[in-house]
């Protein structure tokens, strides 16, 4: 028995119509005779979905009670023995109730597949894992449901539900997936139109990226290497030239004149060692790139076009973006030039753009930075002048020109072997000088076509020109090889100068300098090693690449810094001019190693400071803020317990009120400045507890006037998991400090609402509101707002309602209130399958 094929549609946002869709491929398949059954399947009181459920059969539900409440479950036993060919199983990501079988609803259908049980499955774009916090950012609602990635990547079918945000919008209206009186409330939340256009872009290039990876798959197994040209991707590619930015923006236009285009910039470095690129330029560049959207990409080959080429015929591109050459005319003897080749051999399937810049024919600029050998290209031309060039020159002076006498032929050989030598170094020049003495003696002194010499002169002559040959192949040879090691030093001080300037400036992470020696040196992988003591183990304190590497002597490079530290390199082994370079860099990562732990260190410091400065604060505080209602109390009870004046029952009911009044501020006080000592000790441990709203805020309201606040909570809201205790204190600081700024004779409203898998208490004042920047400023320790009284608290209320909410997993965060004041707005998390309000379905509910 086979495993089962698994299909699903992928959504949006709830209502575009998944479980439609499924539910019609259903009835499709069996009219078609295809034994299909509904293993579970939600309606959500939509008439039409729940229409298409009839004429289907339904396999039975497990019921569990969890928490005094009666839930439904799929029943994966009932399922396994009914065995059908094909079972639709609504809303994967779904986090079954506590005592299920499997804890997710995924884990489910993976038992129905491994028993060969074809799958029908539904998902939103929302509840997919990678995306969950991308998804918070835009709409705000976190989702607690989520399912893998791998396991909807695995899918053999995955087809995309869409619809636009205004039809959608319109089906709302309409009210075909909430009903009528939640209609308003879904709108204005979860469905606004900027949440719908980026969740439905997020679905299109998630199917997008998964239709492309099946697309890699296939031209992989029939071996195509063609282009297929389904998606503009554009390959950027550079030199390290300042030119490859001119390239970088060139090519984001064009890919900005078609939706979906990928712009790839690759830098091609040959695999001999150090890039011949700065790496200030190329750091620049893909900076750049990604800026812009695209990748950057560092490819080591020797022979660049063919590289070149091969890579973008890898990726599936369609089109090369290249730079002018940098050449001067004289340089074309050496070849075509790098853009001329790949637009030669591109062939039909590659569109090839050459872009034209400021250093067009201004020269190559710094020579390659190599080492001291020479390249073989150039070395062989050397081997064909120093070889060829003589034979040839003696077949053209021999049958084209005169007699020019032994000293002129000797001068002519001589431009031959200085050529060889400025070519392909000294073996060629030496090799041009043997040839050429050889066909002078031969040619062109007597006795002619013999190897003889008759003249002492002519001895002489050839000897000479021997000597001068060698000399002067000698010094041109030890200038090509001075000239490319400076360009290598070159390039190193322009590495380390970099490297170095980086460091200080605290720009580099350890990470990226190790990516950094890993990208310079073409390596596979880097890893930065240290251990306490020599019989210690290593333990490895940073790391890139594909392979782990956990002791210097696994690698094929290590370059020790200090006693207890190294840095390992995979890939290849160095030669040993490279290792001055890599000790630098190994250098480096010890002191950018350091720095990071002297931040970390640094910022446990800070907490102290902070620690000090709330003490101070504290102290401050005590000293005057406690003293007032102190010294209130104290002038009462002295008052009281005075012989020398008569109270009236009414003056004694006054200083009592006083007392309690002077208590109760002090009580307040000390209660808040107790909270905040446990925030800042970190000794706050919420006992988490599943309570309703309407049973905690009310309590709350005790130490504001009764009709100065609005209360409207309403019994259908979801229950919370909360600290009931924390909750109290923190919703009663808000809605004080709310009275405190809220005119005389307008009430703050207190409000509650579900959206998504969370519940939101608003509090509402039409006082004189806080500016943008000064929102964040509340919430601090300590901190009042404008002018408000030293008798008005200490400036804790608000610090120590939100360190309490988000000690519950919360948030507090202060809104302008339309039309003027401020807005208080407390998120706290839903419990997860307790019946919900409708305006919080989007977040849980699929189609």
């Amino acid at each position: 028995m086979g495993r089962g094929k698994l299909r699903i549609y992928v959504g949006a946002a709830p209502g575009v119509g998944k479980t439609y869709a499924m539910l019609s491929e259903a009835h499709r398949r069996v009219e078609r005779g295809t034994d299909c059954v509904v293993a579970f399947v939600e309606h959500h009181d939509r008439p039409r979905t729940e229409v298409l459920l009839h004429g289907l059969e339904q396999v039975r539900r497990h019921h569990l009670e969890h928490r005094g409440v009666s839930h439904t479950e799929m029943d994966v036993d009932a399922v396994l023995a009914r065995h059908p060919k094909v079972a639709l199983v609504d809303e994967i990501a779904h986090t079954n109730v506590p005592g299920s079988r499997n804890a997710k609803r995924w884990q489910d259908v993976e038992e129905l597949l491994a028993a060969g049980i074809d799958v029908i499955s539904t998902v939103n774009i929302q509840h997919l894992e990678s995306l969950a916090d991308v998804v918070e950012s835009i709409t705000g609602v976190r989702q607690r449901e989520t399912v893998p990635d791998e396991v909807v990547r695995r899918a053999d079918q995955i087809e995309l539900v869409d619809m636009s945000p205004q039809a959608l919008r319109r089906r709302m209206a309409h009210g075909n997936i909430y009903q009528p009186d939640e209609v308003d409330a879904a709108l204005s939340n979860y469905f606004r139109p900027g949440n719908l256009t980026a969740l439905r872009e997020l679905a299109l290039l998630w199917v997008a990226d998964r239709v492309d990876e099946y697309l890699q798959q296939y031209r992989g197994e029939h071996n195509i290497r063609s282009t297929w040209q389904a998606r503009e991707r554009i390959v950027v590619g550079l030199t390290g030239g300042a030119e490859g930015r001119t390239l970088i923006r060139r090519a984001a236009r064009m890919g900005a004149k078609g939706s979906g285009s990928e712009i790839l910039a690759v830098y091609i470095a040959r695999s001999d060692g150090l890039t011949a690129a700065s790496p200030k330029e190329l750091a620049v560049q893909r900076t750049l790139v990604e800026d812009l959207g695209g990748t950057f990409h560092h490819v080591i080959g020797d022979d660049i076009p063919r590289s070149l080429l091969e890579f973008a015929r890898g990726v599936n591109a369609t089109q090369i973006v290249l730079g002018s050459s940098r050449r001067t005319s004289w340089q074309y003897i050496f070849g075509p030039g790098v853009g001329a080749t790949v637009a030669r051999e591109s062939g039909p399937d590659l569109d090839v753009h050459i872009v034209t810049h400021d250093a067009v024919g201004k020269g190559r600029g710094l020579p390659v930075a190599r080492g001291a050998r020479l390249g073989r290209s150039r070395t062989a031309s050397g081997w064909v002048v120093g070889v060829g060039g003589p034979v040839l020159l003696t077949l053209l002076l021999i049958h084209l020109i005169g007699d020019l006498g032994l000293a002129n032929y000797m001068l002519l050989f001589l431009a031959l072997t200085v050529a060889a030598a400025m070519l392909g170094g000294l073996r060629p020049a030496l090799a041009s000088a043997v040839a050429g003495s050889m066909l002078l003696n031969y040619y062109f002194t007597e006795p002619q076509r013999e190897f003889l010499v008759s003249a002492p002169r002519n001895i002489v002559s050839i000897l000479v020109f021997v000597g001068v040959a060698v000399a002067v192949a000698s010094v041109v040879d030890l200038a090509a090889r001075r000239t490319q090691q400076a360009a290598r030093l070159r390039a190193e001080s322009e590495i380390l100068s970099f490297l170095a300037g980086s460091v200080l400036r605290g720009e580099t992470t350890l990470d990226a300098l190790l990516e950094r020696v890993r990208e310079t040196f073409a390596m596979e992988s880097v890893a930065l090693l240290e251990r306490v003591s020599d019989v210690e183990p290593w333990v490895c304190a940073g790391s890139v690449g594909t392979r782990q590497l956990d002791r210097p002597e696994d690698a094929d490079v290590d370059m020790p810094v200090g006693d207890h530290m190294a840095l390992a390199l995979s890939g290849r082994v160095l030669p040993a001019e490279d290792r001055r370079v890599l000790g630098a860099f190994a250098a480096q990562a010890a002191v950018v190693l350091d720095r990071q732990r002297l931040q970390s260190e640094a910022q446990q410091a800070r907490a102290l400071a902070e620690g000090n400065r709330i003490r101070t604060a504290l102290l401050a505080a005590v000293s005057h803020d406690l003293r007032t209602p102190l010294a209130a109390i104290k002038v009462a009870v002295s008052s009281l317990r005075s012989d020398d004046v008569a109270w009236s029952a009414r003056d004694e009911a006054d200083l009592l009120a006083g007392i309690e009044d002077g208590a109760d501020r002090l009580n307040h006080l000390v209660g808040n400045l107790l909270d905040m000592s446990r925030l800042q000790t970190g000794t706050v441990n919420p006992l988490i507890r599943e309570i309703d709203l309407d049973e905690v805020v009310p309590m709350a309201l005790g130490g504001v006037p009764d009709d100065s606040v609005e209360l409207d909570v309403p019994e259908t809201l979801p229950m919370v998991a909360v600290d009931k205790g924390l909750l109290e204190r923190a919703v009663a600081n808000v809605v004080e400090n709310a009275v405190k700024y809220s005119p005389d004779g307008i009430p703050v409203t207190v409000a509650a609402s579900a959206l998504g898998d969370r519940v939101e208490v608003r509090v509402v004042d039409r006082g004189p509101g806080v500016p943008d920047d000064g929102k964040e400023h509340i919430f601090e320790p300590f901190q009042r707002y404008g002018d408000a009284p030293r008798g008005a608290g200490v400036g804790l209320g608000l610090a120590v309602a939100r360190g309490f909410v988000e000690s519950m997993r919360g948030t507090l965060n202060a809104e302008d209130t339309p039309g003027g004041g401020l807005t208080m707005v407390l998120t706290l998390p839903a419990v997860a399958g307790h019946p919900t309000a409708r305006p919080d379905l989007p977040a849980q509910v699929t189609s």
